[in-house]
């Protein structure tokens, strides 16, 4: 079934739409919550989380690229049950990626000082529209997807010290990018 439809029934408050989205995107919707979590019972809770938490945003909003608003809500379930997971123990399993950024936005002022998170994924998605193809896909699924640096390599044919120097050059790239257009000192 295509999006469009898919949306449409949602619109309609049609349980089906929840049956349609689960069909056409569990098993992108688990990739993502398993590569954050690192857990099949917490992924799957936050996949089943994802569906309601569409439900409950279709027919308010409706969304342009239902894959990737999809996507996006199972990422920011997943990583709100990671921060619930991480206030009790700290696992270095599941932060590596997001670690790998701290630098990029370690020189990023005070959100609460105007600067709205929409303006700076605005900027973000700018910065990754300018790269070629290949490098945005490396950084895209492993900053957003949380894709292994031996996935990324493996998939692409390419040498896993090869992605490790793409993503490091590109989060240089980025945090100089944001730092001209007034993010960071």
């Amino acid at each position: 079934m295509e999006d469009s439809d898919i949306i449409e029934l949602y619109w309609h408050r049609s349980e089906t739409a929840i049956l349609e989205t689960k069909k056409k995107y569990h098993k992108l919707c688990s990739h993502i919550a398993d590569n954050i979590l690192h857990s099949r019972e917490d992924s799957e809770e936050c996949v089943q989380d994802t569906y309601l938490a569409v439900w409950n945003r279709i027919p308010e909003e409706r969304p342009h690229y239902f894959r990737a608003f999809v996507c996006k809500i199972t990422r920011n379930i997943s990583l709100n049950r990671l921060d619930h997971k991480r206030a009790a123990r700290r696992d270095e399993k599941n932060t590596v990626s997001f670690e790998e950024l701290e630098e990029t936005f370690s020189v990023m002022p005070n959100f609460s000082e105007n600067i709205e998170w929409e303006e700076l994924t605005i900027e973000i998605n700018r910065f990754l529209s300018k790269l070629p193809v290949n490098k945005r896909v490396i950084l895209v699924r492993r900053y957003f997807f949380g894709d292994s640096i031996a996935e990324i390599a493996s998939d692409l044919n390419m040498n896993i010290n090869s992605v490790k120097t793409i993503l490091r050059r590109e989060n240089r790239k980025l945090r100089e990018y944001l730092r001209r257009g007034g993010y960071g000192k």
